[in-house]
């Protein structure tokens, strides 16, 4: 999939951060295949999951997502128009890419990831590679309704234990609070500021797992 290549180029542009690994060479879409990795006796009930197991090298990676959504998004590719008919799909894609990069961004730095901190910064991606998506689609003009959809109508996957909801819920409520900031001192102000806000958001993405998160609560 040439489009989850260049998900993975955006976001490696976008924060400075490039990888050597392809995501597509770890891509996953069969729904059994991904149960069988994980001993599971069913599959995935997620469209994008990120497998991860530790081995005496290091560690194996996987990326599922599920075959449907990449064939939407190949049909109504979301880096030539994004809007509201493929938004769903990006947004469940780019998470998916996100986790793989960020995970091996930052083991190439020799650093550890929370879960949580996994999830809040898959949570800024979607929110900072939409925003560059469509300020670029529509000439600069600000999509004043990006973050109302992405975090005003969320809802969690019913499946999910109470480990995860809290979890998601975490990670969703500070990636609420860090891009309203973002948007407030940046580009809603009488004069945007694009070139500070990439900075603010390079910056955010080379903090550790507890600064991440004292970060996108008090940023002001």
């Amino acid at each position: 999939m040439a489009l989850l290549g260049q998900m993975q180029s955006l976001l490696a542009a976008l924060y400075d951060a490039p990888v050597e690994y392809d995501v597509h060479d770890y891509l996953i879409t069969d729904p059994a295949r991904a149960a069988a990795l994980q001993e599971l006796p069913s599959p995935p009930g997620t469209d994008e999951q990120l497998l991860i197991a530790a081995t005496d090298d290091g560690m194996e990676l996987g990326l599922y997502l599920d075959a449907a959504v990449l064939e939407r998004l190949g049909r109504r590719c979301p880096l030539v128009a994004l809007d509201e008919s493929n938004l769903g799909d990006f947004c469940t894609a780019l998470e998916g890419v996100s986790h793989f990069h960020y995970v091996t961004w930052s083991t190439g730095c020799d650093r550890s990831v929370s879960l949580l901190e996994l999830e809040l910064q898959a949570e800024v991606d979607k929110y900072a590679s939409a925003l560059s998506l469509l300020l670029e689609q529509r000439e600069g003009r600000f999509p004043g309704e990006l973050f109302q959809r992405l975090f005003a109508s969320c809802r969690l996957l019913p499946h999910l234990t109470a480990a995860e909801r809290d979890r998601y819920t975490e990670a969703h409520r500070c990636a609420a609070r860090f891009c309203e900031r973002l948007e407030t001192r940046f580009l809603r102000r009488r004069q945007a500021r694009p070139a500070a806000l990439l900075a603010e958001l390079r910056s955010f993405y080379r903090l550790g797992s507890h600064a991440k998160l004292r970060h996108a609560l008090h940023f002001a």
